[in-house]
C-alpha cells in the first residue's frame, strides 16, 4: 500500500483488508511517503493494533518506488496491491487466489468502484464509472469476465513481479498499464473479473481532478513511446476532442460564428451524456457531471498531448529491473 496525505482514508482502507476472511497468512506492508497531515501517526497506530500491519519509508514519495519497497519487504507468494483510499470488497483477497488458481493468470484484477462522499464526489464517480466518462475500459464500467490489457490495482503471482524487475520507479503515473503490458508481452495473461470490486474515492476538488487527469495523459503518451503498439483509439479520443475545440474557438473567434458549433457540440455531448450517468443522485450532483466530464477529457487529452519527449527518453534510459526479491 503507497500512502502519501491518506489521513482521511487509510485506517478504514486498512480495516477493509484485515477483516478479509481469508483462509491463508496475510500481512499489510505500508510504504509511507513524506506526508504533511497526520497519515505516518495513523499509520503508527495501525502497526501498534495489529502485529500483521508493517511499515517501510519511501522517502521519494512517489507510488512505483513506494510499490517496489512494499513488495520488497513483504514475503508471501501473493501480492495484492492496494491504494490508501481504496477500500476492498468483502472476500477480495481470497476471490482473487482463487480466481488466478482458475485461470493461471500471472495478475488479476476488478472493477475500480468510485463512490463519493459529498455531491462533487458523487458527480466524478459517476462520469468515472459513465463510458462517456472513461470509454469502455471494463475496471470502471463493468463487463464480462475475461483476458483484459489492464487492470485496477492488481492482484499478482509474486514469480510474475520478479520476472519483469518490479514496476518501473521512473514512471510516476501509469505505471499499472506499463508492468501490465510487459507481462503480457512476455506471455502472460491478465485477468479481469467483475466480481472483484474496490471501493474509490475521488478527487475533492476540480483541481485536484484536472491535476489527476493531466498526468494520466501525459504519463500514457510516456507508455506509448516506450511501447510501441500498446496504443489505441480510445486513448486518442481526449487529445483529439482538445484540438477539435481549440480549432473551432479559432475559427469561430477569428474566420466565422460556424465554428462554435464544434465546442457547442462537445457540450451538448457531455451534458446528454450525464443525464443517464446521473440518476439516483442529488440535483446538486448531477448537475456538476458535464464539470467532471469536461475536467477529466480536457485534462487527460492536454496532458497526452504536451507529454515532452526528453520524459520519454529518460525512461528509456532507465530500464533496469527495480525489485528482485524472494518467495516463501
Amino acid at each position: 500500500m503507497p500512502v502519501l496525505n491518506e489521513e482521511r482514508h487509510l485506517r478504514n482502507s486498512v480495516r477493509h483488508i484485515l477483516e478479509q476472511e481469508y483462509a491463508g497468512e496475510m500481512e499489510v506492508v505500508i510504504a509511507l511517503g513524506p506526508s504533511t497531515d497526520r497519515t505516518d501517526e495513523i499509520a503508527a497506530e495501525l502497526v501498534a493494533e495489529d502485529p500483521r500491519v508493517h511499515t517501510v519509508p519511501n522517502p521519494t514519495g512517489r507510488t512505483p518506488a513506494a510499490l517496489n519497497a512494499a513488495i520488497k519487504a513483504s514475503r508471501h507468494p501473493v501480492v495484492v496491491r492496494v491504494d490508501g483510499h481504496g477500500m476492498l470488497s468483502p472476500n477480495y483477497i481470497a476471490t482473487a487466489v482463487r480466481l488466478l488458481e482458475e485461470t493461471g493468470a500471472q495478475n488479476v484484477g476488478g472493477i475500480m468502484h468510485a463512490e463519493g462522499e459529498n455531491a462533487w464526489e458523487d458527480a466524478v464517480a459517476a462520469a468515472m464509472t459513465s463510458k462517456i466518462g472513461v470509454g469502455n475500459a471494463a475496471f470502471h464500467t463493468g463487463g464480462a469476465a475475461g483476458p483484459a490489457e489492464t487492470v485496477y490495482l492488481g492482484v499478482f503471482r509474486r514469480e510474475a513481479l520478479e520476472q519483469q524487475g518490479g514496476y518501473n520507479e521512473e514512471f510516476i503515473r501509469a505505471q499499472d498499464w506499463e508492468l501490465n503490458f510487459r507481462i503480457r508481452e512476455a506471455g502472460g495473461l491478465i485477468w479481469f473479473s467483475p466480481e472483484l470490486k474496490v471501493q474509490y474515492r475521488p478527487r475533492p476538488s476540480v483541481k485536484a481532478l484536472a491535476k489527476q487527469y493531466k498526468d494520466y495523459g501525459r504519463w500514457r503518451h510516456v507508455v506509448a513511446r516506450y511501447h510501441e503498439g500498446s496504443i489505441n483509439l480510445r486513448y486518442l479520443a481526449p487529445p483529439t476532442a482538445v484540438c477539435a475545440i481549440a480549432a473551432g474557438v479559432v475559427v469561430g473567434a477569428l474566420v466565422t460564428p460556424w465554428g462554435f458549433v464544434v465546442p457547442a457540440g462537445y457540450l451538448a455531448a457531455i451534458t446528454a451524456g450525464s443525464l443517464p450517468a446521473g440518476r439516483g443522485l442529488s440535483l446538486k450532483a448531477r448537475a456538476q457531471i458535464p464539470v467532471a466530464l469536461a475536467t477529466m477529457h480536457m485534462s487527460w487529452g492536454y496532458g497526452f498531448l504536451t507529454s515532452p519527449k526528453a520524459l520519454a527518453k529518460r525512461v528509456i534510459a532507465s530500464r533496469r529491473p527495480a525489485v528482485r526479491t524472494t518467495s516463501v
